[in-house]
């Protein structure tokens, strides 16, 4: 097996890594600045879209991160770039908060269906009418398909099971552009002149993170913060490269060993 390449990039998830909504992990937010002082790239990369990337960075700038806009990558970028390429007029079943990220694009006259978190929208009248646009040939374009994501009180469900509804009803796959699809984390890493072999990925997903970034080439660490469950490492094959107790773990390991 060829040997490793010198790491040049670190990608980081956010929720559930750095924060878990408006709480930071403790000592994140140091760990980030001890990271910046290595020789590697840093990008944020997040499935999430309960809200446009302009909302999600002042959430983070609030928490006390250091962040540029530049610098995150997210999910609901990949779909927008997606539906400019195929030039379809979306039904989006995304959170209103999200919507900012899709300005511009024409939704009258839907020939498409496009799935994030959105609680609101996923009631039966909603579904049905997303059903019916894939019954008669719209494509279904999942923003991800997290089966559960963190939130403070616990727990609660990701649009994955949604997708999946509709796949079964409709008998058709979805197409995904977020996490832990490989063309996301290369597109994220796109602009750092970084190969796959030459960066790490660090997240609470042992899936969509992880599994995600060891598809595509990377390393990947896990951490116990956020969607973590006990015996998460065990569902992937390879195992995680790494599994820490937090994203400073992670970063106190990368410095030590990785650059």
């Amino acid at each position: 097996m060829a040997a490793r390449r010198a790491l040049k990039a670190v990608l980081v998830d956010l929720n559930g890594t750095l924060h878990v909504e408006d709480s930071a992990v403790p000592g994140a937010q140091e760990a980030l600045k001890r990271l910046r002082g290595a020789p590697v790239t840093i990008r944020f990369v997040t499935n999430t879209t309960k809200e446009c990337k302009r909302d999600l960075l002042e959430r983070l700038t609030k928490l006390g991160f250091d962040i540029a806009e530049n610098e995150i990558f997210t999910s609901l970028t990949a779909a927008r770039n997606l539906l400019e390429q195929k030039q379809v007029r979306p039904l989006l079943l995304v959170d209103d908060k999200a919507l900012p990220d899709f300005t511009g694009i024409a939704t009258d006259d839907p020939s498409a269906v496009v799935v994030g978190l959105a609680p609101e929208h996923f009631h039966y009248e909603m579904m049905n009418r997303a059903f019916r646009l894939i019954l008669d040939g719209a494509p279904l374009i999942a923003i991800h398909k997290a089966r559960y994501f963190k939130k403070k009180d616990g727990l609660a469900l990701g649009p994955g099971p949604f997708v999946t509804g509709l796949e079964y009803a409709t008998d058709t796959r979805a197409m995904v552009v977020g996490k832990p699809e490989k063309t996301f984390f290369l597109e994220a890493l796109r602009g750092t002149g970084c190969a796959p072999e030459e960066a790490v990925m660090i997240g609470d997903d042992c899936r969509d993170d992880v599994g995600g970034a060891q598809n595509a080439g990377m390393r990947g660490i896990l951490v116990r913060t956020g969607k973590y469950r006990p015996a998460d490492e065990d569902k992937i094959n390879p195992a995680p490269y790494l599994t820490c107790e937090s994203f400073p773990e992670a970063v106190e390991h990368i410095l030590e060993h990785l650059v």
